[in-house]
């Protein structure tokens, strides 16, 4: 029974990441046709807000890629459980590296749109790049505290032994 589960559970990822490329694929499609489109068949005045609106959308496609890609690997090729803590540090940091570029770019984009539009609105741009900063921050903090805990763990597994050197000393 739980082999037959593992696979079911297997092909539901499988499936949830195909159709995450494809919606993925139509967005990109579907931008590059507006830009396109606006070049060739519409009012030169609404082009740079149909480009930055593509180039949106197109970020936002390409973390959806990202995702489906990490859910292929990890889900489908890959065994179900982190075997080791540099594994689960490894794992975390690519998916909120994924989060931080996204939020970033877009927030960039948003910069560009907010500034030929109304300036009031570079709040919520600004707020999130700041968001992205702030979770790059929190992602090299994490980094330095798992890469210790690794170290610790490594060298107990070295040593065979089951308490800290720091107690070993005193």
């Amino acid at each position: 029974m739980k082999s037959f589960c593992g696979k079911f559970l297997t092909l539901i990822h499988f499936l949830a990441a195909m159709t995450l490329m494809l919606i993925a694929l139509i967005t990109i499609l579907w931008s590059a046709y507006e830009i396109v489109e606006g070049i060739f068949f519409s009012d030169r005045t609404a082009f740079i807000p149909v480009v930055l609106h593509s180039v949106g959308a197109i970020i936002i496609a390409a973390a959806i890629i990202d995702v489906a890609q990490y859910m292929v690997e990890e889900e489908v090729f890959q065994e179900k459980e982190l075997r080791n803590p540099e594994e689960a540090r490894k794992t975390i940091t690519k998916i909120m590296v994924i989060i931080a570029i996204a939020v970033s770019i877009e927030g960039l984009v948003y910069i560009f749109k907010a500034g030929t539009e109304d300036l009031r609105l570079l709040i919520y741009p600004a707020v999130l790049i700041l968001v992205s900063s702030i979770s790059i921050v929190a992602l090299g903090i994490y980094q330095k505290l798992s890469v210790s805990v690794e170290t610790k763990t490594d060298s107990h597994l070295v040593l065979g032994d089951d308490e800290p050197q720091d107690s070993k000393m005193s």
